[in-house]
């Protein structure tokens, strides 16, 4: 086949196929990483909704200091 029956060939794109073929491929899968980190660092372990919780009962007076510091060292074992 002759480079004239080619109609979108020409030397200025030449080459450019696979590079640009990796940079998409590099692209989604910085995406899937990305949602994924995301999604992931949005669920809350249990331990942090117990201290969470513990925190609050302290700020509102419901627990002394000595009873906050023992659960919150109970938590963290």
């Amino acid at each position: 086949m002759r480079s004239d029956e080619m109609p979108y060939w020409n030397h200025m794109n030449a080459g450019w196929g696979l590079p640009a073929l990796l940079l998409s491929v590099l692209l989604a899968v910085t995406l899937v990483v990305l949602v994924a980190v995301l999604l992931r660092g949005s669920r809350a372990r249990p331990e942090d909704k117990a201290l969470r919780i513990l925190d609050e009962r302290f700020a509102r007076g419901e627990i002394d200091q000595e009873e906050y510091e023992r659960r919150r060292a109970a938590l963290l074992e």
